[in-house]
């Protein structure tokens, strides 16, 4: 009798969990269903406030518009731009510092780590950063401020030091030592390829920050032509910048101002596209990654 009940309980207590997790997977879910219904419907509907779930009136419209637009192409390769090499620079000097300090056999890596812990409480503040970039660094109005100062993230580099530490054997690493290797083979050929769930989801950590980064630009870039995806964005979205990219011969005002409605799902749309195909691309080494200081029996 004891053993039914208790059968019963874990059935209501799995009953109960799937119920909670399938109202918070549909709250999640629905505001991006809405955005993607949206983008593809009639504006006339969207503003009527028709649009719910599955698109009305399925149409194009919207993102040839913002397709064709010339300050959101531009904005994409600023992007992609910005996503590549910083991501590969992030991955580099990351990977070059981790190693560093998971290495026991160097004196100095606690004081390292100490330094580099102390940017993670304390910052010399907008103003100093922004006089630095500007006077002694140059990096104002560069492309570059939005690669270099953000080359290395302290709490990445802690996380991606504590995978090398606990999940590479450091036998491993000894036996490299003992055939004649240097350090930097022992990384290339012994770390790095038993690092790929760790690598994968620093790619996605600093990727997603790149592509969504746009205070950087906001404060430091001034050519539009420098400005990446998200700074024409936040133009469009917040300072209602849409009726240059609406306007079309023939069309009234009351059609611009309805194209302008599903325009600002489209742009959501595009510019949350590269992030949503990439994840998929690193799922598989993300679970193993973020697990890595799980308890080992």
């Amino acid at each position: 009798m004891e053993h039914k009940i208790a059968g019963w309980g874990d059935r209501i207590f799995t009953i109960v969990i799937y119920t909670i997790l399938s109202i918070i997977m549909l709250v999640t879910l629905y505001p991006l269903i809405y955005i993607l219904s949206a983008s593809f419907s009639d504006p006339l509907y969207i503003a009527k406030g028709e649009v719910w779930l599955l698109p009305k009136d399925f149409t194009f419209s919207a993102y040839q518009k913002v397709l064709s637009n010339a300050d959101i192409l531009t904005g994409y390769r600023n992007s992609l731009i910005y996503l590549v090499l910083g991501t590969t620079i992030n991955i580099v000097m990351t990977t070059m510092g981790a190693y560093v300090l998971s290495r026991k056999d160097f004196k100095g890596r606690y004081v390292l780590a100490l330094l580099f812990t102390f940017t993670l409480l304390f910052n010399g503040g907008l103003i100093p950063t922004y006089l630095i970039y500007k006077n002694m660094l140059g990096l104002y109005n560069n492309l570059w401020v939005m690669i270099i100062p953000s080359a290395i993230s302290v709490w990445n580099l802690i996380i991606m030091r504590t995978y090398f530490q606990n999940s590479i054997p450091i036998e491993m690493q000894e036996a490299a030592f003992m055939d004649g290797c240097s350090n930097i083979r022992t990384l290339t050929s012994i770390v790095l390829p038993l690092s790929k769930p760790i690598i994968a989801v620093m790619a996605l950590y600093y990727g997603v920050a790149h592509w969504n980064s746009y205070f950087t630009a906001l404060i430091y870039l001034n050519d539009h032509w420098r400005f990446p995806l998200q700074m024409v964005i936040r133009s469009i979205l917040i300072q209602e910048d849409m009726s240059a990219m609406a306007g079309g011969e023939g069309e009234s005002l009351m059609q611009q101002l309805l194209l302008i409605e599903g325009m600002r799902y489209a742009v959501i749309v595009v510019s949350s596209l590269p992030m949503l195909l990439l994840y998929p691309l690193v799922q598989k080494h993300f679970v193993k990654g973020v697990m890595m200081g799980a308890i080992k029996g």
